[in-house]
């Protein structure tokens, strides 16, 4: 059983603070993702967690014990770095059973943890092999392995794909998925990659600037974002913001038509409409929408992307058929298509939610 709590939890690093005053709940076996751009706090959340460095202010608890000043080694948490740091003159058997001597455990123990490490990663013809000799998926699944041996209550993984190729990214990502289910830990996994997030992950937290944007399930961060920065960070290809005025039941921008909403937030002349491709069409004719210019055009096979931008210069994505061609500079009009979309605080960025208005 693991269980953690952070409560305001805040870092310096001497006049610069870092992380302001986390707040953040983790149930037993649940896997988590610390997901967000680079520098907004992620891996140094993680490594207060796993004791590498000293929290400033606040208060970190492991089933309810306070383990600010508990060391590392005595935590019950073990760690998957982002650049492996495996020992190059041991071999794969060495690199594993390295810690575990450490805990004074016994010989049969130690050999009984490895082979059931290897066996799960699929890794029991390298374990005589050195690290020079591994590929950079297997050296992966070495640092998982010399993590899973130590039998952790908190498993902590810092960008552990970040450092592989695309296939082999989806390779290690269902092979993490896969020892989360058997073995039952709790995980926490640190990203930036928002892909990984979302098929990774029980609950995903949103990080920006040192504070948590979001907490949440992938669905829920999807479908309904808490401000701007989680609609666009969540979602390949992003969400676009487009800022509109209000006239009635209509949303318009400058010079640029306008489309009609049955659904609209109350008493804002002036928002962000947040669209993902999914709720947007393309045409060369239409009544409504709004006018824009084609930019290029992405295809992917079962898919394709239009690149569009509109009279204000926002650059929109419109997912259609792939047998649909539009050139450059072709002009458009876009519309919304009946799907889902979102309505963002024009200043603050906040969620706003919509009701029924009367059309005009």
């Amino acid at each position: 059983m693991a269980r953690l709590t952070l409560r305001n939890v805040k870092k310096r690093f001497k006049e610069t603070e870092v992380l302001h005053g986390i707040d953040l709940e983790i149930r037993d076996r649940e896997f988590v993702v610390f997901v967000g751009p680079s520098g907004c706090g992620k891996s140094t959340l993680l490594r207060l967690i796993a004791g590498l460095d000293p929290i400033t202010e606040g208060s970190f608890h492991l089933n309810e014990r306070m383990m600010n000043d508990v060391a590392p080694s005595k935590r019950g948490i073990a760690m998957v770095f982002q650049s492996y740091a495996l020992y190059p003159h041991m071999d794969v058997y060495e690199n594993m059973a390295f810690g575990v001597r450490l805990m004074g455990l016994p010989k049969e123990e130690i050999e009984s943890r490895i082979s059931e490490a290897a066996r799960m990663l699929k890794m029991e013809e390298l374990l005589k092999r050195k690290p020079r000799e591994l590929s950079g998926g297997q050296r992966q699944r070495v640092a998982i392995g010399r993590a899973l041996v130590r039998k952790p209550e908190v498993f902590l993984l810092d960008e552990p794909l970040s450092n592989l190729d695309a296939a082999l990214r989806s390779e290690v990502r269902l092979e993490i998925a896969k020892l989360h289910r058997e073995i039952g830990g709790t995980m926490i996994y640190v990203t930036h990659d928002q892909i990984e997030a979302m098929t990774l992950a029980d609950k995903i937290v949103v990080m920006n600037n040192g504070r948590v944007e979001q907490v949440g399930s992938p669905r829920q961060l999807f479908e309904k974002p808490a401000n701007s920065f989680v609609g666009t960070f969540i979602g390949s290809p992003k969400m676009t913001l487009v800022d509109v005025s209000r006239s009635g039941n209509r949303l318009g921008i400058a010079d640029g038509g306008s489309v009609p909403l049955d659904e609209l937030p109350d008493k804002t002349p002036h928002l962000k409409l947040g669209v993902r491709p999914d709720a947007l069409t393309v045409k060369r004719e239409a009544e409504d929408g709004f006018t824009a210019s084609v930019v290029y055009t992405e295809y992917l096979g079962d898919d394709s992307y239009v690149y569009a931008r509109l009279a204000d210069g926002t650059l929109v994505a419109i997912r259609t058929h792939p047998n649909d061609i539009f050139e450059p500079d072709e002009a458009v009009r876009i519309n919304l298509n009946g799907s889902p979309v979102h309505f963002f605080d024009a200043e603050s960025g906040q969620r706003l939610e919509p009701s029924a208005v009367a059309a005009h």
